[in-house]
């Protein structure tokens, strides 16, 4: 009769013969299913990042172009946005519950939970340029003076896709020229704010338009503080510092 090969203790990973244990294959699944659980929330984060960008983008657009449909987009991608920051945080949560993550994870999550914060805000500044710009575009017909606001639309959005593509490439060279380019964005918005408010005339109409458009600028110069946010994070996420 032949005799077969018991585990050396209970709950050995390997048999007497070195032979994979019911036990260790049960650990590898499982450790797949948390390494695949992980690079989901990642790319839900990326996921994200992608359409924050694409719906200030599109609102900016509407507004320099005068294009209601376009800012109509732009609404639609931030109830989007708005969807996936919940989905990010209910499985960061899920994430830590199930498993007692390494220092490295615990980084990833956390830039996670607070990068989908930033993201899903920068949609609300792109829902309120698309709200704004729907404002002046039903009372006026059309945009008569954007001043500087797509010069700094184009600084604020490649700052978000580069803060992106940081993360995704562990780049933090990318992560800390970002920080530095924000204030560009700052000094736009502050030559927006005084051209406007010297440009406001008496009639309510005009003087209502202004005051929309200067919040505009404020909303696209929040997008790059966002950005500049979601860069100190990845420099976080790559040096724990």
């Amino acid at each position: 009769m032949t005799i077969k090969p018991k585990p050396m203790y209970p709950g050995a990973l390997v048999d007497a013969d070195g032979q994979l244990t019911a036990a260790d294959s049960s650990y590898q699944t499982m450790n797949r299913y948390f390494h695949n659980e992980l690079e989901e929330i990642r790319s839900k984060l990326i996921l994200i990042g992608e359409k924050a960008n694409d719906a200030g983008r599109l609102a900016v657009e509407g507004f320099i172009q005068s294009d209601l449909e376009k800012t109509q987009a732009a609404v639609k991608l931030d109830d989007e946005i708005d969807d996936l920051e919940v989905e990010i945080d209910r499985d960061s949560v899920r994430y830590i519950t199930l498993r007692s993550p390494v220092s490295s994870d615990v980084r990833l999550i956390f830039v996670a939970i607070k990068a989908s914060h930033d993201l899903e805000r920068a949609g609300d500044e792109a829902h309120s340029i698309a709200k704004r710009t729907r404002s002046i575009l039903t009372r006026d017909g059309k945009v008569t003076n954007p001043v500087a606001i797509e010069a700094m639309s184009r600084l604020a959005f490649d700052m978000l896709r580069d803060a992106i593509t940081s993360f995704l490439d562990e780049d933090l060279e990318l992560a800390e020229g970002i920080i530095e380019r924000d204030k560009e964005v700052d000094r736009l918005n502050k030559e927006n704010f005084k051209k406007l408010s010297k440009d406001m005339k008496g009639e309510k109409g005009e003087a209502s338009t202004q005051i929309e458009t200067i919040l505009i600028s404020k909303s696209i110069e929040r997008i790059a503080d966002h950005a500049k946010n979601l860069a100190e994070e990845v420099i976080y996420l790559l040096t724990g510092e």
